[in-house]
């Protein structure tokens, strides 16, 4: 009995004595104040805020190669807002239909190609979101496809005219109806790139009192591989005089009828920004274009295709064009790449930093 009541003494002592051993640590816990430490007070090892700052994005509504986020008018209203925070004043419709998917209820596509009728017509709603945020609306042409199985840019002219007809009839009286957007993207030496550019060109100019238009080629550089290979780079990429050599007689055929060129950045690694970027600006100065950039906001460097870009590579891009003089930095694009509400996580935190960088509350 006597060993069983020293026993129990001597575990209540035990306990509590590390009761009282870590009370002065608990107390001392909690009259401390820990300072919240924020990204907005690391210290940057950059000058900030010498980009230039992104004004526009493509809407990628019809999509091949990255996931359909399923938004309705709520969640596009709220990206519209995310946008205009940033500065964002202009959006552009990547391209109103691919192949038998279409973004507004075309008579002429369901006729012609048997396209399949949209859910709701996502022209009118981001005209309207356009028209409420107070921001410049282009719309992208239809892709047939034709161009990606021949090589051939000249058969999408036949279906854009009506198209063209079609959308400003039905869209033109729009507020926000800034412009178009000549979806075909082409590289080099493609056939028919000049003689399509022109006349889809002209007839949008035309049809709508000479609203201006652009186009957003790539340049064949050495991260200019397809999306479904498995390659990231490739050795027989163009050099800068090649590619001012062939855009120059590209500019040249088609002036006049397309305002403004905004090349696709990311195809080029990122020492070679500079070289091609002064050659890019030379170019539009010469044939009287407006010099854009694509800024891509998704990343060609990893074997996973596409996931949001690492900030730092998007600021050098965007330093780039900045130094080169460039007119206007839009992205590939705000929705999954950048957005806070973008299916993928790292977007948000990539509109955090972007925001932290240039200084935008």
């Amino acid at each position: 009995m006597e060993n069983k009541n020293r026993r129990n003494f001597l575990k209540t002592m035990s306990v509590a004595g590390a009761a009282m051993a870590a009370a002065p640590l608990l107390t001392s816990c909690k009259s401390e104040t820990v300072p919240e430490v924020t990204d907005s007070q690391s210290k940057w090892l950059v000058p900030l805020n010498q980009g230039l700052k992104i004004t526009g994005t493509f809407l990628d509504e019809i999509s091949h190669d990255i996931p359909h986020q399923n938004w309705g008018e709520k969640e596009w209203d709220q990206d519209f807002a995310y946008m205009k925070a940033i500065g964002i004043d202009t959006v552009i419709l990547i391209r109103s239909g691919y192949r038998r998917f279409i973004t507004y209820p075309s008579e002429y596509l369901i006729k012609k190609h048997g396209c399949y009728m949209p859910s709701v017509d996502l022209v009118d709603r981001f005209l309207r979101l356009a028209d409420k945020y107070g921001m410049k609306f282009y719309f992208g042409l239809y892709d047939s496809g034709k161009y990606w199985d021949t090589g051939d840019l000249s058969w999408e002219i036949e279906d854009n005219k009506y198209v063209i007809d079609e959308v400003w009839k039905n869209y033109g009286f729009h507020k926000s109806f800034g412009g178009w957007y000549i979806s075909g993207e082409i590289s080099r030496k493609t056939k028919g790139a000049i003689e399509a550019f022109r006349a889809m060109g002209q007839q949008c100019k035309d049809v709508s009192g000479g609203l201006p238009t652009f186009i957003s080629p790539w340049i064949d550089g050495k991260k200019a591989v397809m999306a479904s290979s498995g390659q990231l780079s490739k050795t027989d990429a163009v050099s800068v005089l090649e590619h001012e050599k062939e855009w120059g007689e590209i500019f040249d055929g088609i002036k006049g009828a397309v305002d403004a060129c905004a090349f696709q950045d990311g195809h080029i690694d990122y020492d070679e920004l500079d070289a091609f970027f002064e050659v890019n600006k030379k170019m539009a100065d010469k044939y009287g274009m407006q010099c854009w950039t694509n800024a891509e906001s998704f990343d060609r460097d990893m074997p996973i295709k596409f996931l949001p870009i690492k900030f730092d590579k998007l600021r050098m891009k965007l330093e780039a064009a900045a130094r080169a003089g460039y007119d206007k930095a839009i992205t590939f694009e705000f929705s999954h790449f950048m957005s806070p509400q973008s299916a993928y996580l790292q977007a948000g935190h990539l509109y955090d930093r972007y925001k932290e960088y240039f200084q935008i509350k």
